[in-house]
């Protein structure tokens, strides 16, 4: 059974619908691709996803070890290139709030950035810069 069912509504727009929970994403082109950007673009749902699955595989880490990271933010940067245009660069920088970590719990949470689905099903080629602030 699928997992997503995407609708083109004209305009270089799509609807996403996700059948598990019923939620609905819309994505529009990019304004420098002729689309209207009003919405996501494709390839900032792949950005979004980068920083959004390496929070919480590290969410997961610091739970399993008692690590409060709750309210840590991540700003994610895409960088894009041409000929052929794609992702070249995803810039995913962690804030974690100021809760005083010891320096071996940093490298806990650290240590699994990398480790999740999105990150390892990236082309290698797709450089992923990954920042911690703390």
């Amino acid at each position: 059974m699928a997992t997503i069912e995407t609708i083109y509504l004209g305009e270089l727009r799509t609807e996403n619908e996700h059948f598990q929970s019923g939620n609905k994403v819309i994505t529009d082109a990019p304004v420098d691709n002729r689309g209207k950007g009003e919405f996501f673009s494709p390839t900032d749902l792949l950005a979004t996803a980068l920083g959004s699955c390496i929070m919480t595989i590290m969410g997961i880490k610091a739970r399993d070890n008692d690590i409060d990271i709750d309210g840590t933010k991540v700003e994610v940067t895409k960088i894009m290139a041409s000929d052929p245009r794609r992702v070249a660069e995803v810039i995913v920088e962690f804030h974690f709030p100021k809760k005083n970590y010891s320096e071996e719990e940093k490298q806990i949470v650290e240590s699994v950035a990398g480790t999740s689905p999105v990150p390892l099903s990236l082309h290698p080629d797709l450089i992923q810069t990954i920042k911690f602030n703390w």
